[in-house]
């Protein structure tokens, strides 16, 4: 599932203030659920802090990606987010992580949700992607370097 399948404008936030890992999936938890009527704010931090307790979704370069999957969810969805002043995140590399790209997926297809996590850890592990969405300055050029990746194209192909 691609990028554009996943993330709304609305869903995409430019320069968040995140403090800490805890404090920031909270915040994400909040935004996520917005848009999302059958979505509980405390249901998705609750998943996100779980799935942070098995093992830290800080994958490396400065990236996270927090996700679970829920009952509650119709259909995935993407929350992508660049800090203000990056945090740490307990990252497999130790680097404090700038972005973040949040994925919520039905728990009734764990083969979806496993494809989609790896094609964003593919993505994300593309410099010019990342680099990209790090030159962005505001969430409107955050959200469509991010949906009209060419690293995407290359790796959908």
């Amino acid at each position: 599932m691609r990028v554009r399948e996943l993330l709304t404008p609305e869903r995409t936030h430019y320069h968040l203030q995140g403090v800490s890992k805890k404090r920031l999936l909270d915040q994400v938890a909040e935004l996520a659920t917005r848009d999302s009527p059958g979505l509980s704010e405390q249901e998705v931090f609750d998943a996100l802090i779980a799935r942070e307790r098995l093992g830290s979704t800080g994958i490396g370069e400065g990236i996270a990606i927090p996700h679970c999957r829920l009952a509650s969810c119709s259909k995935p969805l993407g929350l992508l987010v660049s800090l203000a002043e990056a945090i740490d995140f307990d990252a497999v590399d130790s680097r404090p992580v700038d972005l973040v790209f949040v994925l919520l997926v039905p728990e009734d297809n764990p083969e979806q949700h496993l494809k989609t996590l790896s094609h964003l850890a593919a993505l994300f592990n593309e410099p010019a992607f990342r680099d990209g969405l790090r030159q962005a300055t505001s969430a409107a050029h955050l959200f469509s370097t991010a949906v009209d990746s060419e690293a995407e194209l290359r790796l959908a192909s």
